[in-house]
């Protein structure tokens, strides 16, 4: 590929080049965390030893090392063997410093960004990163990955290698602010190493990154191993120093949760992010918790909890009456879950941006009003009319007497005991799609609550690469999805909701939507000016799709439960919004207890 330009749309006039001062960091809004001449991120430790090892389990299977395509289960971990341009800080809201990139200039109207690339940069081949390999990761992504980059980059009208080490970035006229940083997140890929072979194609190759890590091993559906690269071109870039300091991070794959929950107590695995409640609170009473050789630690979460939630998929019939979604809500019965299987470990989640201030509360404020009065004709009026959170029975009995009441309404009755449509008489039945054992007793409750009413469900629980292909096909009535979100949501928002991707295979509109008036909100959202703008358009937005009742929304924990052999090192404090465990280490004499202690059992 030359250095000509990638035409993918129209150029646009802004400010010369020469009148742009070129800066270290971009921030979404304000000014950076941290100056121009920082030399490590705080919670980081620039005398942190290298060495040791982290084992911990994946889920499934895989049969793929090319994360960034659509076919194929990629491994996990494989993001860490690429550089981006820019890197973002653990303990700033949304702020991005330069990584490949040494240098950024922004035009202030933002309709063009120029990233001078760090010229000792290489690939793990010794090869040199230029401006050529940017605009063929940025062409192969949008044409050949995954539908995400398109939606990611869609308000990109060309990219240029202006010279060797420079890279130009025109943007339309979407206004979105944080396309900016989030060019910044773009991996890097090798032009030469792709070029005779077919980025499209499943592959178990190691492929070639720049970044800290290279891939070592690879035993396809059972294990992947990185090894830290010791002559890494980047290791004084500031954002590095200190970091990615364990020589071997190696993921072992298990079908079954129960099964690694017992390896790790076996000393197979090192570290669990713990994800259940009951086993947090009971699983983990064994010798060498009470040895001291495992610790519990749990571990704040500054982000947005997001949505975890039943998502209902509004490409079936019997989910199109907003009535039948509300009332299948109302079989969900929280604080028995909570009291019963969680040990009170959690909270009910309400909003898609739960846990900050984006998440919309009481009547829409003035501000919301504007957003949202243009569309009245097509929002329920329940919308403008009736506070956040909203107001429901939180015992079980009401609830489902509600529930019969919205089913009746939307034309439903029951007929010995089942749940049917009144015209037609077919019956209103539900699946749950799930890929492990583990949420099938969560499940449960709900399918009994929705029983009493006549409901009939099931749960299928498939193993994942079925379970991903059907997702990838919407082929389900309802699965457990997740809507994460970070301080500062943008254009992922468009692949959440928008009307574009609903059919879109692999997308993640799982609920199917194709509603114009969310498709506004996201546009004003991504265009936000301010910090008081983007808060004010996610309320509008948040409180659009809680009222349409697409979701069973579920639980929440604004923290992080980690289990640990006790080897490793951090510094704390610990960031504030991200867990960043590429910033710890391994302390030898504790690996050797670890270690001595586990020969002698």
């Amino acid at each position: 590929m030359s250095l000509a330009s990638v035409l993918l749309a129209g150029h646009c006039a802004a400010a010369d080049v020469s009148t742009v001062p070129t800066v270290h960091a971009l921030p979404l809004f304000g000014e950076p965390a941290l100056p121009a001449d920082f030399d490590h991120l705080p919670h980081a430790n620039p005398d942190a030893p290298h060495g040791g090892s982290l084992v911990r389990a994946a889920q499934g299977s895989f049969d793929s090392t090319n994360p960034f395509i659509v076919r194929g289960t990629p491994a996990s971990g494989l993001t860490q063997i690429y550089d981006t341009l820019l890197e973002s800080n653990p303990g700033e809201p949304f702020t991005m410093y330069g990584l490949l990139a040494e240098g950024i200039r922004l035009d202030p109207d933002r309709r063009w960004v120029e990233f001078d690339l760090r010229p000792e940069a290489r690939f793990h081949d010794g090869e040199p990163v230029d401006a050529d390999d940017v605009v063929f990761s940025f062409q192969t992504l949008t044409t050949q990955g995954q539908p995400f980059y398109r939606a990611y980059y869609s308000d990109v009208t060309s990219v240029t290698a202006v010279d060797r080490d420079t890279i130009r970035f025109e943007l339309g006229d979407s206004e979105s602010r944080e396309l900016p940083l989030i060019l910044g997140q773009m991996p890097i890929l090798p032009e030469h190493f792709w070029q005779d072979r077919d980025f499209e194609a499943v592959t178990r190759d190691a492929l070639l990154g720049s970044g800290p890590y290279r891939i070592a091993e690879v035993d396809p559906g059972r294990r992947i191993v990185y090894e830290r690269v010791d002559d890494y071109w980047g290791w004084q870039v500031p954002v590095n120093v200190g970091r990615h300091n364990i020589q071997r991070l190696v993921f072992d794959y298990y079908r079954d949760q129960t099964v690694a929950l017992e390896a790790f107590k076996a000393g197979n695995l090192d570290f669990r992010l713990e994800n259940s409640a009951s086993n947090w609170a009971t699983a983990y009473e064994f010798p060498a918790l009470k040895e001291g050789f495992v610790k519990q630690l749990q571990v704040h979460d500054g982000q947005p909890a997001g949505m975890q939630a039943y998502v209902m998929n509004l490409r079936k019939d019997k989910f199109q009456d907003v009535r039948v979604r509300e009332a299948i809500t109302m079989g969900f019965d929280f604080p028995w879950l909570n009291q019963n299987l969680f040990y009170g470990a959690y909270e009910r989640t309400d909003s898609y941006f739960e846990n900050s201030e984006m998440e919309a509360s009481g009547l829409p404020s003035a501000q919301e009003l504007a957003l949202l009065e243009p569309f009245r004709d097509q929002l329920p009026e329940r919308v403008f009319t009736q506070p956040l959170p909203m107001e429901q029975p939180e015992a079980l009995r009401p609830r489902l007497a509600h529930a019969l009441q919205l089913l009746t309404e939307a034309g439903f009755e029951a007929r010995d005991g089942t749940m049917v449509n009144a015209q037609t008489g077919e019956p209103l039945n539900i699946e749950i799609l799930l890929y492990s054992t583990q949420f099938e007793r969560i499940a449960q409750p709900l399918l009994r609550n929705l029983a009493r009413l006549g409901i009939q469900g099931n749960i299928r629980t498939v193993d994942v690469n079925q379970y991903l292909n059907r997702l990838r096909n919407f082929d389900f009535d309802m699965v457990v999805g997740s809507y994460p979100q970070s301080l500062s949501p943008g254009n992922e928002q468009r692949e959440f909701w928008g009307s574009e991707y609903a059919d879109r295979p692999q997308s993640r509109n799982l609920i199917g939507l194709k509603d114009p008036v969310i498709d506004a909100l996201v546009d004003r959202l991504i265009a936000a000016e301010s910090r008081e703008a983007l808060d004010t358009a996610a309320h509008a937005l948040d409180r659009v799709l809680r009222w349409g009742f697409y979701v069973v929304p579920q639980f929440h924990l604004a923290a992080h439960r980690i289990a640990l052999w006790d080897k490793f090192a951090w510094q704390e404090p610990f960031p504030e919004y991200t867990l960043d465990l590429s910033a710890w280490w391994v302390d030898g004499e504790r690996e050797e207890a670890v270690e001595a202690r586990q020969r002698s059992r």
